[in-house]
Parts: C-alpha cells; structure tokens; sequence
C-alpha cells in the first residue's frame, strides 16, 4: 500500500508543506483551527512522518552511540543500561555497538558518528591505542566522552575509577589475612586500568616487604575464557600462589574455574579478590570478595556529560576518577601454614 506524503497532507489541510512541516517539528505554533484541520488530514490519510528526515531537519539525529568491547559481558551491559536510561530521559536514543576488542569496528563508529547516525559517542575500549582512535577523537572534539579505559593523547572528558587505590586495598587485605605468595592475573598489557590496578597490587607488597617474582604477574584479557587459559599456569607451579588478586571479576571466574577443575577449594587451599563488584559474584559459592567499582555511575556521568556537550556545553578534557570500595565475601581465609587446626 502506498504511503501518503507529506504534500499530500498539506492539499487536504490547505496549507503550505512547509507549514505541515515545521507543526509536526514543533517550529511553529498554528491556530487552533489550522492545527486541527492537519491533525485530521493525518489521521484520514494515515500519515506516517519519516522520522530519520525529521531529525536531519533540525540538524542532529537525537540519538547517541555506546561503544563497548563485548556486549555480552555484564559489566559493558551495566554501563551502556544507565546510560540509555539517561539519554531517554533526555529525549535521545542509544545506539550499542560492540566492537570485539578490534580497532577497525572501532574506526567504523566514528565513521557513523562523521556520518551524523549518532550525535555523540561513549567510547570503552580495552586495548592500547596505536594512535588512530585519538586521532578519531581529536577529528570529533566535544562529541566523544571516554569511559573506564583512556586513550593517550585522545581530547575527550574521562570517567575512570580509583584502580590503583583498589589495587592496592584488595592486596592489604590478602596480606592482612596472613598470605604472602599473592599471584596478580591482572588485564592486558598496555591498558591503563589493568596498569594501574598492578601497580596498587605492587604498591601493596612493597609496604609489606614482600618482593615478588617477575612471573607472580600474568597478563590475561577481561574475559572469562581467555583468564581461565591463563590461570593455569599458577596450578603447575610446585610453589602455587597462597592468594590471587585478580584484575576483574571475569579473571576471578576464570581463576575459580581452573581451582574446581583441579580439586582446589577456595578458600581453603586458594584465596581470591577480584575487581568489579559485578552482582552476581555474590552467588558463587563461595561468594567473591571484590573491588566494587561504582558501574552504573560511569554510564550515568558518561552520558550526562556527551549530551550537555551535545547541548552546547564547553568541550573539555578533564578527567574525574570515582571511588571504589572493598567488598568482604567468603573466598579469603588465612593461608593453610597459619590456619587453626578444625575442631574435631
């Protein structure tokens, strides 16, 4: 069936296309007889307005994108669902795009954002940047907003957390609880927060006098399968780790995943803090002592801050670090050598 058109509505009201226009834009108000008799043409033809053409009328698409590595992981999901709710709070959509972890998505983005898909991005990435997305960013200055992860160089209001200083609180209470051989399974090699929550986990066993091996460290991605891969590696030592701070909660996963495959128990013979504060940790058995970071405030700061740029907003480069905070569960104890014999 063929759609009525904007013309066509205009005849039947007897006015200008023009005017149609700029009513259903909320541009003009019309007398109440004028508006009422293209109200009627609108609902005898069953007029549908295109609404990508509306929105390219008034200079802007109403609607921003989230760039996330992997949708799937809860954490992104988290992030990205606040910041929907604030953008349609505002009146914008959200576009979620994932990204894989691979630049070339990535750059394809900014290619829609050039495109005016979007009005702005909420940039997460989880890889070193080579110097291509900070040239994206710079090329779209007052459009792009950074959150979790930074790129170097890249001209973008930040929203990160206190890693370093969770690095650091989680490794305290490791040491705190009797152990000394605390392995770190932290994120991958160049990415900030991964960086600085190993130099909290550093920082830590410094204060302790504990020195540790070049190899008590092990890079891994944020994911579950690739962490459980490399948490083998501390099981075939013949001098295992006491305790684990792992850099994520999705690390911790894959950590516990190879203990049970291997009969370790936790916490028993294995102590383990990850970083995230995901809220289904507090269902594993045990339940995951973590680093709580503050997940659906970076998605609600993220937004609220690309949509008042979007605005009119000065465009600045400042970056705002939120706080993080341990969360005690049942997967640290004493480490064997110091624990009290059970009673009997």
């Amino acid at each position: 069936m063929r759609k009525a058109t904007l013309t066509e509505v205009a005849e039947a009201a007897g006015v200008s296309p023009t005017t149609v226009s700029r009513w259903l834009n909320g541009g003009i108000q019309l007398p109440p007889a004028t508006a009422e008799r293209i109200r009627l043409a609108i609902g005898r033809l069953d007029y549908r307005p295109n609404a990508l053409a509306r929105r390219l009328s008034r200079g802007r698409a109403e609607a921003i994108g989230i760039l996330v590595p992997d949708i799937a992981n809860p954490f992104f999901a988290l992030i990205a669902g606040e910041a929907e709710r604030v953008a349609v709070e505002a009146g914008f959509d959200l576009v979620i795009w994932s990204s894989r972890n691979l630049i070339e998505r990535e750059l394809a983005c900014f290619d829609r954002l050039a495109s005016g898909f979007v009005d702005g991005l909420i940039v997460i990435t989880n890889h070193e940047d080579d110097g291509r997305l900070a040239e994206r960013i710079a090329r779209h200055k007052g459009r792009v907003v950074l959150v979790d992860e930074d790129v170097a160089n890249g001209p973008a209001p930040r929203f990160f957390v206190e890693n370093e200083a969770g690095g650091r609180e989680a490794t305290r209470y490791l040491i705190e609880a009797g152990h000394r051989r605390i392995f770190h399974v932290g994120g991958p090699r160049g990415v900030m927060s991964a960086k600085e929550r190993a130099e909290g986990w550093r920082g830590a066993l410094a204060e302790a006098g504990i020195v540790p091996a070049d190899d008590w460290h092990v890079f891994t991605e944020y994911e579950v399968e690739p962490a459980t891969a490399a948490a083998a590696v501390l099981f075939e030592r013949a001098d295992p780790p006491t305790a684990v701070f792992a850099g994520s909660d999705a690390i911790a996963l894959g950590v516990l995943t190879q203990a049970r495959a291997r009969g370790i128990a936790i916490p028993d013979a294995l102590s383990l803090v990850g970083f995230d504060g995901l809220p289904i940790v507090s269902l594993l058995g045990p339940p995951l002592t973590s680093v709580e970071q503050p997940i659906a405030d970076l998605g609600r700061l993220g937004a609220g801050r690309l949509l008042a740029m979007i605005g009119g907003a000065e465009a600045s480069s400042e970056t705002q670090r939120l706080p993080v905070r341990l969360v005690a569960r049942a997967s640290v104890a004493p480490p064997s050598e110091i624990r009290p014999p059970r009673a009997a």
